[in-house]
């Protein structure tokens, strides 16, 4: 199977979750705007939600995809079978002594690490505590959800992994019409929203459990031991953990300072929801399907594939991701009108704010998407530790920057640090693999990498013309939904068209480059175990 079909797999998947997500949003948007109940869940949901990507998917996703695949290889299924059973009896011990402890915790935890900044409004505050403690036992369930992928994209059964997170979105979406159709008050749809994020946990753990066990993998609660499995795992998880994770941290920590302004919370996480899209859809696609395959090209010895992979892999993002962090850079408050502007939203004339942070974060998005492509580089050689100290750099680079920025700034400032902090560690990413000689960029790549900056700002260049000439009155803020939403629709098209006819006519981008050249060089793939 080619790349490009893994990654349209994975991504299909994403796709499905993230417009279902914006669906969510803009429910939750039109039901709480940006007051003091959607301050509130926002920042419970991001205490969880970042434990998920520190110490399940970043790890997992690290450190033990390479181990599980290493297993398959030496000992077949039974050998895989037993190690994930050692992981799976750790994990699952280590997540419910977590959890108690953390719900015991939960009044203290808001107050000084999530959200310092509502201590000046005991009933915020109060909110905050009640949905965090709800929904933080969601951890378990996505933690153990995360080890299961994992075993499915070794397998390269990647697709009910893909479509799991959807139900989170299908879940929620649910709760909120509900809400809206009998008429329910801010505070309990806050709390039908908490519960609602419990169940989603439980239904994404049901789907991948269920579909492991249809690979073939039936796993048994073990008593914890430490095996040298689980200690070699733990001791690449770790950094991995925190490496994998650092959007997360960054955000986890933009939310406790944006924590101390009005609306500032509610506002990035919104703004955070439309570049997330293509985030999701190409970076995290790529990561998913990157590292296995690079981990089995390197422990064959096959540098050229894996030299093939790595550049084919950058070539695809930078493809996909600079004309959508182009278009979102100068069309961010059409984008945030159609999709927000209506209800509780559109009563506090949030559109400029969040648009105003959305075109901070398309600055950095290609960088973003970068770190998922180089990433896999370091954690295919079990070097877990280097990247980590990349992240660490870059968590400092990025509270610097909130801290000054924030009080002038406001969400614009937190965004700001973000991107800055993000291509801090792309680069340093890209330059250690260039030294190590695990990088060798092709021709291709550096000439087509200029061609597709062209072609983006050529794009972005018509997107303002329009949106600024023929189709003002039908975007400005008086004008119907349905005319704001077919102009936004018409100039996306639109843009689309043209950016493709740039980018092929100019040698940015070919058929080749699609079709054939990112097709894996080795026959081994497709026989596969556990391929459909």
């Amino acid at each position: 199977m080619s790349l490009v079909r893994k990654f349209a797999t994975v991504a299909s998947g994403t796709l499905m979750s993230r417009a279902l997500g914006f669906t969510r949003e803009m429910f939750m948007a039109a039901a709480l705007g940006t007051g003091p109940v959607a301050d509130a869940f926002y920042a419970a949901f991001q205490f969880p939600n970042t434990f998920r990507r520190l110490f399940a998917e970043g790890a997992f996703n690290a450190a033990f995809v390479p181990l599980f695949a290493k297993e398959i290889e030496a000992n077949g299924i039974e050998g895989a079978k037993r190690f994930s059973e050692e992981v799976f009896g750790v994990l699952f011990s280590v997540l419910l002594a977590l959890t108690i402890l953390m719900e015991l915790s939960m009044p203290l935890i808001v107050r000084f690490l999530i959200a310092p900044g509502f201590g000046d409004s005991p009933e915020k505050l109060s909110v905050t505590v009640s949905l965090a403690t709800i929904m933080f036992p969601y951890l378990i369930c996505m933690s153990l959800g995360a080890m299961m992928a994992g075993m499915l994209n070794s397998l390269r059964r990647y697709f009910a992994a893909a479509i799991a997170p959807v139900f989170l979105n299908v879940i929620l979406v649910g709760v909120l019409a509900w809400a809206w159709y009998n008429g329910i008050g801010e505070a309990a749809v806050g709390t039908a929203l908490a519960w609602g994020v419990l169940a989603a946990g439980l239904v994404q753990l049901a789907i991948v459990w269920i579909a492991v066990r249809h690979a073939g993998v039936r796993i048994g609660f073990r008593r914890p031991r430490f095996t040298p499995n689980v200690r070699r795992l733990l001791w690449l998880a770790l950094p991995a953990a925190i490496t994998g994770g650092i959007t997360q941290i960054n955000t986890l920590i933009g939310t406790a300072i944006a924590s101390g302004q009005d609306r500032a919370v509610s506002s990035l996480n919104l703004a955070d929801r439309v570049y997330q899209l293509p985030l999701g859809v190409v970076g995290v696609a790529v990561a998913i399907v990157l590292l296995p395959e690079l981990s089995r090209a390197l422990k064959a010895g096959n540098m050229k594939e894996a030299a093939n992979l790595q550049n084919r892999s950058v070539e695809f993002t930078l493809f996909m991701t600079l004309p959508a962090a182009a278009a979102l850079l100068v069309m961010a408050e059409p984008i945030v009108r159609v999709l927000y502007e209506r209800g509780k939203f559109a009563a506090d004339n949030s559109t400029p704010t969040v648009a105003a942070i959305l075109a901070v974060f398309a600055l950095g998005l290609p960088a973003f998407v970068l770190i998922k492509a180089f990433t896999p580089g370091y954690f295919a050689r079990e070097d877990t530790r280097t990247p980590m100290y990349f992240a660490a750099i870059s968590v400092i680079v990025n509270v610097a920057i909130a801290l000054a920025s924030f009080p002038y700034l406001g969400g614009s400032g937190i965004a700001l640090a973000s991107t800055v902090a993000g291509w801090v560690n792309a680069a340093m990413l890209l330059a250690v693999l260039i030294r190590r000689g695990h990088w060798d960029m092709d021709l291709p790549l550096l000439t087509r990498i200029p061609r597709l900056l062209i072609a983006s700002a050529i794009m972005a260049g018509a997107i303002w013309l329009a949106q600024t000439t023929i189709a003002a009155p039908y975007l400005a803020r008086s004008a119907p939904f349905v005319d704001k939403a077919a102009a936004l629709a018409v100039i996306i098209a639109g843009a689309m068209l043209l950016y493709f006819a740039v980018a092929f006519a100019t040698g940015g981008a070919s058929l080749d480059m699609i079709r054939r050249n990112i097709r894996r060089g080795s026959k081994a793939g497709e026989d596969a175990p556990g391929e459909p």
